[in-house]
């Protein structure tokens, strides 16, 4: 009878069916304790907690996306295979086998370093559920994918060391895009996979984010993910700056989890003729981590560049200088890291990180079956099993297919790589971007300003975020047209994206030798510079007052990790709330439905809480309404359900953007496509030079849009929201 009243809905008296429940349910109604006053004398029967109606939600997401959200992919739709990828036969009542983080819990991290160093065998880290996925699919791998085949590492692969698959880019996307908690991915996984040591990436002070964090929201962080499951933090700064590693790495070390400090690489060890980057430049690197606390030393080659003979020198050298475990990770985009690993291994490597087949090669790591096979018959055999790394990789090579719209357009392994230097975790989210801008057939020129970008810095390291400066500058020159010797001629002011002010203005920290004087003075003009560490001169985060906030959004009192989650996301935190309060958690239906709706007759089944399963058929959708929305209609658990949503085909299109006239030093335009995230001003507010006028958001790149000259503003022609094309009129001066 309770089952019966909590499937069926009665429309009308709402109160009817929760009332049933409540009597149902009350303890003296269960033990025949009641009399013909129990009505009367119980109040809390009538004390009803507001429906979730969580199913009704679902089904209005489900139906925009059919609509709507999947039209955008749906040519590569009618491709994808949605038949559920194959996982392997497990015995799930068998006790799961101990791994590294087992090994971990028994010695603690500092003896866990030493015993690491005893193996004879190569260690391998799989990126597969992070990195690779980040490199290759623009960073869109869902926790339904990962949860599926968790049993699997679990039981079959206890000799991985480490498994990557939290931090980095994943932290933001998973709810800018994914629409899922990032916490929740971290919690879950733990919890399947209790084995194996967990591995994230994390941006010393700008934690998971592109800017600087107060230090004690970088420690809040790590204290957060140390105690939701995570195990080694491998502690990167975007320029080797390691004053700016010293917060994280210190917050690591004190919740007695593992800290691999890393280097990153860039230039070329083997190339007399570039000696900003030679060994003597990282052997010292790496030697001052250790004295930092490090457990162990990551060599972070993001960009692939450490070629196989640079890489057996590092590792070996490096191995006679220092005294804590080598971790090698590297990207393929010019086809041959896979012989990086194998020399650096002959040289002692200790780690090393690849990616299932599947997921591995071109921008990703190398392939971990193809390393795995080629020292099996050696006394560096990692222990994985043939045939349980073939049931992981048969299970991803399906996944992936899912994810066919974000795929990026890759060229033929090529030496260009050694040209332009992008990270390879950068590269599909940068070519995103430009498809977003509409410059996607401009690709080859991206990466050749790309190119052009560095040099203009003075040569810097690039990764995440000093990479994101760099790519958001290229992408701003291709749009304007620009060269390095336009952006060096001080005759017209140019609104430079906000990663590019902040990277020359120090506050992502200093590179070797400081960036060139002329291009300071002219992205700075009155910013000022930042010449310590960025964390000192930033007021501790109010815990307090930020909890007070997001309290509001949540309408519940929050835990600390979703304070902590607003710190360093507010926007896109409160975005992905209102998504779930709009349409519930969406992370439990399968991929290919949540990212191109289902095809007609098509039915799929979905728990929203333990034993509490969906069971939805999409039918059919009705003709238009008069006022541009349509009916979608289900079968829910066997009754027929509709709901009704806009069509956004029906919209009448809006008329075109007026155009900004250059000469016209009256208007205000846009200075590349994007959307309007702020507006600072209004009509009739007096300005000042430089002042800020409003915000252009274009995925994760932001340019702030500021006044000319001193003026009064005229017309404000645009509102939070408006998409905008490059040379739009967004404002008037009179």
């Amino acid at each position: 009878m309770e089952r019966v009243l909590q499937e069926f809905r009665i429309r009308g008296v709402k109160t009817n069916i929760p009332f049933l429940i409540k009597v149902m349910t009350h303890p003296k109604f269960i033990a025949g304790g009641f009399t013909t006053r129990f009505i009367d004398e119980t109040p809390e029967l009538f004390q009803f907690a507001p429906r979730k109606d969580r199913a009704t939600k679902l089904l209005t997401f489900l139906a925009d996306t059919i609509l709507n959200t999947g039209k955008t992919h749906a040519a590569a739709a009618l491709k994808v295979d949605r038949s559920p990828a194959p996982l392997p036969a497990l015995d799930l009542n068998s006790p799961i086998p101990p791994g590294t983080k087992d090994k971990l819990k028994e010695l603690g991290p500092k003896k866990f370093s030493e015993w690491v160093l005893a193996q004879k065998q190569l260690l391998i880290t799989d990126t597969t559920m992070r990195d690779a996925h980040q490199s290759l699919l623009a960073t869109r791998f869902r926790t339904h994918d990962l949860l599926n085949v968790a049993d699997a590492y679990a039981r079959l692969c206890p000799q991985f060391f480490s498994l990557e698959m939290w931090g980095g880019a994943t932290f933001d996307t998973a709810m800018r895009f994914n629409k899922e908690c990032p916490w929740d991915r971290l919690a879950q996984l733990r919890e399947r996979i209790p084995n194996i040591l967990f591995q994230m990436l994390l941006r010393a002070s700008n934690a998971v984010g592109y800017t600087n964090y107060p230090d004690n929201v970088e420690t809040e962080f790590v204290k957060e993910a140390a105690q939701a499951g995570m195990d080694v933090f491998r502690v990167f700064d975007s320029l080797n700056w390691t004053r700016n590693m010293r917060v994280a790495m210190d917050a690591v070390c004190d919740t007695g989890m593992l800290c691999e400090a890393a280097i990153c690489y860039t230039g070329d060890i083997l190339n007399p003729d570039r000696p900003k980057y030679d060994l003597k430049y990282y052997v010292n690197l790496a030697k001052e981590l250790e004295k930092g606390g490090a457990h162990l030393l990551a060599i972070k080659d993001m960009a692939g560049l450490c070629k196989p003979a640079a890489a057996a020198l590092l590792v070996q050298t490096l191995k006679g200088e220092i005294g804590i475990p080598i971790h090698f990770h590297t990207h393929d985009t010019a086809g041959i890291q896979a012989a990086s690993i194998l020399m650096a291994s002959d040289a002692g490597l200790d780690i090393a990180d690849a990616a299932l087949a599947p997921m591995s090669g071109g921008t990703s790591q190398p392939n971990l079956n193809a390393i795995v096979e080629a020292i099996r018959f050696s006394d560096r055999n990692p222990g994985l099993k043939t045939d349980h790394l073939d049931s992981l990789a048969r299970y991803w090579e399906v996944v992936r297919q899912y994810y066919q719209p974000f795929e990026t357009v890759m060229l033929p392994a090529t030496a260009d790589l050694y040209q332009h230097e992008m990270p390879g975790g950068q590269y599909t989210n940068l070519y995103q971007q430009a498809k977003a801008l509409g410059m996607a057939d401009r690709w080859t020129e991206i990466c050749r300003t790309y190119a052009e970008v560095n040099r203009l810095f003075g040569d810097i390291v690039k990764v995440t975020p000093s990479s994101k400066s760099v790519g958001d500058m290229a992408l701003f020159m291709v749009a304007n047209g620009l060269t390095s010797a336009d952006i060096l001629n001080d005759k017209k002011d140019l609104s430079f994206p906000e990663s590019v002010i902040d990277l020359i203005s120090g506050k992502m920290g200093q590179p070797p030798g400081g960036f060139p004087l002329a291009v300071q003075r002219r992205i700075l003009r009155d910013t000022p510079l930042v010449s310590g560490r960025p964390g000192e001169s930033l007021l501790p985060a109010d815990f307090t007052d930020a909890a007070e906030k997001v309290r509001a959004i949540l309408k519940r009192d929050p835990s600390n990790c979703e304070v902590v989650t607003w710190l360093l996301y507010p926007k896109v935190y409160a975005d992905f709330i209102e998504h779930q309060q709009l349409n519930s958690d969406t992370s439990c239906l399968p991929t290919p439905v949540f990212f191109y709706g289902q095809a007609p007759g098509e039915e799929i089944s979905f728990d929203i809480e333990p034993g509490k399963r969906l069971i939805v058929k999409f039918l059919s959708i009705s003709d238009p309404h008069p006022d541009g929305t349509r009916t979608v209609f289900f079968e829910l658990n066997g009754q027929p359900r509709d709901v009704t949503v806009v069509d956004k085909a029906l919209e009448p299109q809006a008329s075109a953007n007026l155009k900004a006239d250059p000469a016209n030093a009256k208007h205000i335009g846009a200075s590349m496509p994007g959307m309007i995230s702020t507006i600072a001003v209004n009509a009739g507010d007096n300005v000042t030079k430089g002042q800020k006028l409003l915000s252009l958001e274009a995925m994760k790149m932001e340019t702030n849009i500021t006044a000319e000259r001193v003026g009064k503003i005229g017309q404000v022609l645009v509102k939070r929201g408006t998409q905008v094309a490059a040379g739009d009129l967004l404002m008037t001066m009179e």
